[in-house]
């Protein structure tokens, strides 16, 4: 099977188009709901959640996980990848949503290892609308300059957005602060000319129509979900071991009250008929965080606490 999981319901969105993209295949979603939101949170925290969720959608069958999380992805998971999954779960995988942004922003595939006078030429101006703890990571930025140096990446982020998204927030809010994180990006430009905007949320897909209302008609939009869902099919061509077709479906599982997560997952899923069930953490203790089932980071092994800006994501597919 494979999982999916995100520190609320944004990840859905990315699972929706992972099952339009991916029908014959067997999903798990999990979402950390009680601990939600992520971002609220220090690195290692982050880091310590996401290896507790990441060991319980092991323990139910999962032999690849998708991070639908961009806080996550951007917080530990090349550390998790290299120190924790070969020690712990050798035979496990686990991926996110970055590389794939990454990927279609530069148009250089992720196991490109050099890069071509192309790579170089390449000059545009691109926006990235994230959350405050994703732009603060700079891993857009970064992981973009080192493929494609000439691409200039202005970030924005936008404090409030995920809580209205979440919130259902009348249609005229939702608009009001796009247009207010949109005039504010531009106003960073100082005259450059924007050719394209990336939404590094999985939130902001459902009110992607907003962004593009309040962005200039020849800006191309970004949007993660069908993005990470054409990037898992081509992993996946060259890792079948990964892949599970035996009898198709979906399970829905959260950290936290059920009933609350299902009437609002209804409506980032598109779907009135799922269920969620509620799955608590794995049973033991976290001294860090008081999370079951996962030791303290520096328990864990002995790399840096955050992602640094001279480490690289994983060379093979997404991320």
């Amino acid at each position: 099977m494979i999982g999916v999981f995100d520190s609320g319901s944004g990840g859905l969105t990315v699972l929706k188009a992972l099952r339009a993209a991916l029908p014959d295949q067997r999903f798990i979603y999990y979402g950390d709901h009680i601990h939600a939101p992520y971002g609220d949170r220090d690195a290692d925290s982050i880091y310590n959640l996401t290896l507790s969720c990441l060991t319980q959608l092991f323990g139910l069958g999962c032999s690849l996980v998708v991070i639908a999380c961009n806080t996550a992805s951007a917080t530990g998971l090349r550390r998790l990848q290299q120190t924790w999954l070969p020690v712990h779960f050798p035979h496990k995988r686990v991926i996110g949503v970055i590389v794939p942004m990454v990927e279609a922003l530069t148009g250089v595939p992720w196991l490109t290892k050099h890069q071509t006078d192309a790579h170089r030429s390449i000059q545009k101006t691109v926006g990235v609308f994230a959350t405050q703890y994703t732009v603060h990571s700079q891993i857009f930025v970064e992981e973009t300059q080192r493929r494609a140096p000439g691409i200039h990446v202005v970030q924005q982020a936008c404090p409030d957005l995920v809580q209205l998204i979440e919130e259902d927030a009348r249609l005229p809010d939702l608009r009001h602060s796009v247009q207010h994180y949109v005039a504010q990006l531009q106003h960073s430009l100082n005259g450059a000319h924007l050719s394209a905007a990336l939404l590094g949320c999985t939130h902001y897909p459902l009110i992607e129509d907003i962004f593009a209302e309040a962005l200039p008609d020849h800006v191309e939009i970004f949007s993660q979900p069908k993005i990470t869902a054409d990037s898992l099919v081509t992993y996946l061509s060259r890792h079948p071991e990964f892949s599970d077709t035996k009898e198709s479906g979906i399970l829905f599982y959260s950290s936290s009250n059920p009933d609350n997560i299902t009437a609002r997952a209804k409506r980032f899923f598109g779907d009135d008929k799922i269920r969620f069930e509620q799955l608590p953490p794995p049973h033991g203790a976290s001294p860090a965080i008081q999370v079951p089932g996962i030791l303290s980071a520096h328990q864990c092994d002995t790399a840096p606490q955050i992602f640094t800006r001279n480490q690289k994501l994983h060379s093979d597919g997404v991320q």
